[in-house]
């Protein structure tokens, strides 16, 4: 299949800036001397990170456990934290109201927490509430949605929603070939959301490079009822489809429940975020799920080992710069029936 080369473009230019980074320290440390003087001070060790140190108190707020998602997220940063002998963790009741989780941040700050892990339910909205937390000497760690100012958060963990779409539409690309009359159905999840639209826009973008198109499209709502009202509306309108892209594998459940009720088979599904019983779907081998793309459930977990190294004044030991990265967005990568088994152990339950 004919393929441009806009999206391999974006890829390099990443890898490219890494490369010229290792370069340039390596040109720092170079000019003829010992290997001694070319060693570039790594910060803190795996070893040391490891070793137990200070006991650091972390705060955790996120929105209420709603769905599957969210509830691994939660859970799941529990399960970090009890994972280091020593490390607190402060945990928020989850809830969907901004003012209930600017409260809570500032019940963190009063207590004098060593760092905040703050999934914000709007990131717009607990923006000023970070920004007071880092004014007060504490790290904020931003998880999945992104607050409106750099200044409020030492570090931002998120998933990637554009290189969901890129993922998805890529893997339908490939299945589908050189069949440039193919009809490609998107379901997405609620499309006032800036990550739905980024998703959206990654789908559309890895399609027209292969040559391809969306050709018919509807929003649900990220739960069970939303994905099977759409499915059903999405399967009227269209008599015959070739592959489907659904979003979110939380409402994919009302999705595959529409799709059993039409008695429709014709087409391949690729879901989306990674939930358990997408993955045995997929290793079964026996529906229509095909394939769903990772946003990983682990954003949190990840958020509460780095608030961890920050406190305690230590570094990512795998980095040549010895500090902790600004800005950390995950991979987003397809699972199939090939690989779920290295993906089935870190899935949610919907």
């Amino acid at each position: 299949m004919a393929r441009n080369h806009t999206l391999i473009a974006r890829t390099l230019m990443g890898v490219g800036a890494s490369v010229l980074a290792v370069g340039l320290l390596a040109g720092c440390s170079g000019g003829g001397g010992s290997d001694d003087e070319n060693v570039v001070d790594q910060g803190t060790s795996s070893d040391e990170n490891a070793a137990s140190g200070d006991t650091v108190t972390i705060g955790f707020s996120g929105p209420a456990a709603d769905h599957g998602w969210l509830g691994a997220i939660s859970s799941n940063a529990q399960a970090a934290a009890d994972s280091f002998d020593d490390v607190e963790l402060k945990v928020a009741e989850g809830t969907n109201d901004p003012s209930a989780q600017i409260a809570a941040v500032e019940t963190f700050v009063n207590e004098g927490v060593d760092a905040i892990v703050l999934l914000p339910t709007d990131g717009a909205a607990l923006t000023e509430a970070a920004i007071m937390a880092m004014e007060a000497g504490i790290p904020v760690i931003n998880v999945d949605r992104e607050f409106s100012s750099p200044f409020a958060a030492r570090t931002t963990i998120l998933g990637d929603n554009y290189g969901m779409g890129v993922s998805a539409g890529t893997y339908i690309c490939e299945q589908l070939g050189d069949n440039s009359d193919a009809v490609v159905a998107e379901i997405a999840g609620i499309d006032s959301l800036p990550l739905t639209q980024d998703r959206s826009e990654g789908f559309a973008d890895a399609l027209e490079d292969c040559g391809l198109e969306v050709g018919a499209r509807v929003a649900a709502d990220f739960t069970v009822q939303g994905g099977e009202a759409a499915t059903s509306q999405l399967l009227a309108a269209n008599p015959h489809i070739d592959a489907i892209w659904n979003h979110d594998d939380d409402q994919g459940i009302g999705v595959l429940a529409a799709i059993d009720a039409a008695g429709r088979d014709e087409f391949f599904m690729v879901g989306g975020a990674g939930s358990k019983n997408a993955m045995e779907l997929i290793q079964s081998d026996d529906s229509v799920l095909k394939a769903t793309i990772i946003y990983p459930s682990t954003q949190a977990a990840d958020g509460i080992a780095l608030a961890r190294l920050i406190a305690q004044g230590k570094t990512m030991s795998d980095l040549i710069t010895p500090s902790v990265p600004n800005r950390i967005v995950l991979d987003a990568p397809v699972v199939t029936k090939d690989n779920v088994d290295q993906y089935i152990g870190l899935a949610f339950e919907s």
